[in-house]
Parts: structure tokens; C-alpha cells; sequence
């Protein structure tokens, strides 16, 4: 019991009230329903409040439920399936682009306080860069740094704030940047390597509202993609649904996202290149001629289809056990 409740950590537990309120609202149903349904489906399912929240279990019965990949779900695939020892070439950036260079397509530098000249060499003929902190997570700390005549000055700031990790800016293809052009918006395939063969388990499409990132965790939106097309509206971490989005007008279900089948081709290549980790969400950017990998998460998330969109009231734990050929 206690272990399924790790889900509810401090954040979740101080929202768990909002969201109570919430869905008093929008479902009717008294707040103390609401609470033990929340309640129960943490020991039963392993899901958190967001999870309840998102997947709409307010409306789903045991048998729907059990199909949807939980937080705590998650967590338990990750163990079994990712070894620890090796997620530290997900989790360090600068050993990821290493391990994955041949992928990135775009040029990158590790910074540190003698390394000015490479720096430099860097900065030629770059109009702007983009510069991560080693430690940050869900974007944040990302930044676009302009080429100015003082690189030396730009030089000590990014070291002075520890963001020591410099890109070439990705330039993603025009459909894609017509959609939101503040952010590269990305898709995030999560992959499940069974030994011989890459499994796509889902195909996510994030965008950006507005922010330098496409971000969920900063106020963008994701939604679904199939054969290469968004199949439902997208929905951001407030719940907000969005059929068009707010600031292109652009509709999103129908709109073909381009080099899809370059993104499935390039993410089951670089499945297999550390088989110990098995189950992955692979960030691509789409380019005009092709695709480039961003990053790999060996916590993949938990990105599912809203049940009230019409498309089906299943989650992705039958897809997982699919490719694993284990029952979870």
C-alpha cells in the first residue's frame, strides 16, 4: 500500500485540493467521493492526482483503468527494465551527446574556464547559440544566447551560471515552426528495445505556447501523432484543451507532422545503442531533411490519450506488455 502511494509526493499532495476542486466542478461529484476514488485508485493503479486528473479515471471503470501506465507504474517499468548503473548517459548531457553525436546533427561544446579559444571556434559565424545548465531538468535554465562582439563577457556569464552546456540552435522545418516558432517543437517517441527489435510504444507531439521550450512543465501542450498526422486536440498541464492552437490558429488534428518516418527510422537506431536501457522517450527534432535526436529519458513520462476524445479508453500498459512479452 505504502508503495503505491509514493506517487503522492509534497507537490502532488498541496495540489491535490485544487484538483479535487476541479473536478467537483466539472464532474459533479461530491469532493469526498472524489477524494477516496483518488485514493483508491493510488493503492489499486499507482496513480497520482495528475494521473486521476488526466486520464479521466473519474469516468473509467476498473478494467479501463488497470490499461493506463501510472506514475508509479512507470517507476516500476523503468527498474526492471533500465539499469541504473547505465542511466547516467541519459542523465549527464554532455555524456549523451557524446555517446549519441553521430545523431545530434548540430554542433555542441562543453564549457569550462579554459576552454575560451574552443568557445570562440564555436561562436564563428553563429548569430545565437543555445546554452543548458548540466543539472536542469523540464527545460528549465535553457537560454538563447545572442553573438555579440564580447564573446569573452558572454563567455564568463555562462560559466559564472553554470550553464556550461552550448548548442547550435536546431533549425526545425517550417511546418513545424508555423505551429509555434518561439520554441523548437518536438515529438518524444518512447521506445521499449526487447533485445532484436525497438518497439515504438507511443508517439508524442509537444509544442511550445509562447515559451523559449516546448516544455510541459512550462506551459506548452502535447497531443498524439499516427502515421504521421495529430489524431486528437492537444492539452496542457492544466488541463486546458486546445483544438486550434492559441497562438498560430493553426488546427492540429489532421496537421501532418513532416519526416516522421525519418524520426521512427532514426529512434529504433538509437534504441539499440545502450541495450541495458530498454525503455526510453526519445525528444526529435524534425528538420527539413530529416531528424535530429535532442534527448533520451529513461524516465519516458506518461503520455496518454484523454478517454473523452473519442479515440479509445486504453492506455499503453497492453502496448508495453506487447513488446516486453511480460504482464504487468
Amino acid at each position: 500500500m505504502f508503495t503505491k502511494l509514493r506517487c503522492f509526493n509534497n507537490e502532488t499532495v498541496k495540489n491535490l485540493k485544487i484538483i479535487i476542486n476541479k473536478l467537483h466542478i466539472k464532474t459533479k461529484k461530491s469532493k469526498i467521493a472524489l477524494f477516496f476514488d483518488i485514493m483508491w485508485c493510488a493503492i489499486k493503479y499507482g496513480s497520482g492526482p495528475y494521473d486521476y486528473q488526466e486520464f479521466e479515471f473519474y469516468n473509467l471503470n476498473g478494467k479501463e483503468r488497470k490499461t493506463y501506465l501510472t506514475r508509479a507504474k512507470n517507476v516500476k517499468i523503468v527498474r526492471n527494465y533500465n539499469v541504473k548503473s547505465s542511466w547516467y548517459k541519459f542523465d549527464d548531457k554532455v555524456e549523451f551527446n557524446k555517446i549519441f553525436k553521430k545523431y545530434l546533427k548540430r554542433d555542441w561544446l562543453y564549457l569550462n574556464k579554459d576552454n575560451f579559444a574552443d568557445f570562440e571556434k564555436f561562436c564563428k559565424n553563429k548569430k545565437d547559440f543555445i546554452a543548458k545548465p548540466l543539472d536542469g531538468s523540464g527545460g528549465v535554465g535553457i537560454e538563447l544566447i545572442e553573438v555579440k562582439k564580447n564573446l569573452k563577457e558572454i563567455f564568463d556569464y555562462l560559466i559564472k551560471n553554470k550553464k556550461l552546456l552550448v548548442e547550435e540552435k536546431i533549425i526545425q522545418h517550417k511546418k513545424i515552426a508555423a505551429l509555434n516558432s518561439t520554441s523548437v517543437n518536438t515529438l518524444r517517441i518512447i521506445t521499449f528495445y526487447d533485445g532484436k527489435e525497438a518497439h515504438i510504444i507511443n508517439s508524442v507531439f509537444k509544442i511550445g505556447n509562447g515559451g523559449v521550450t516546448d516544455n510541459f512543465s512550462t506551459g506548452s501542450m502535447y497531443t498524439f501523432v499516427e502515421d504521421g498526422k495529430i489524431i486528437v486536440p492537444a492539452i496542457d498541464r492544466e488541463d486546458f484543451i486546445y483544438e486550434v492552437h492559441p497562438k498560430s490558429n493553426i488546427k492540429l488534428v489532421g496537421y501532418e507532422i513532416p519526416n516522421y518516418d525519418k524520426a521512427i527510422e532514426l529512434v529504433k537506431e538509437c534504441a539499440k545503442v545502450v541495450p541495458e536501457v530498454q525503455f526510453v522517450g526519445w525528444d526529435v527534432a524534425l528538420l527539413e531533411d530529416g531528424a535530429s535526436i535532442i534527448e533520451g529519458n529513461c524516465f519516458p513520462g506518461v503520455y496518454q490519450i484523454k478517454p473523452s476524445f473519442g479515440y479509445k479508453k486504453e492506455g499503453l500498459i497492453p502496448i508495453i506488455e506487447k513488446a516486453s512479452g511480460v504482464k504487468l
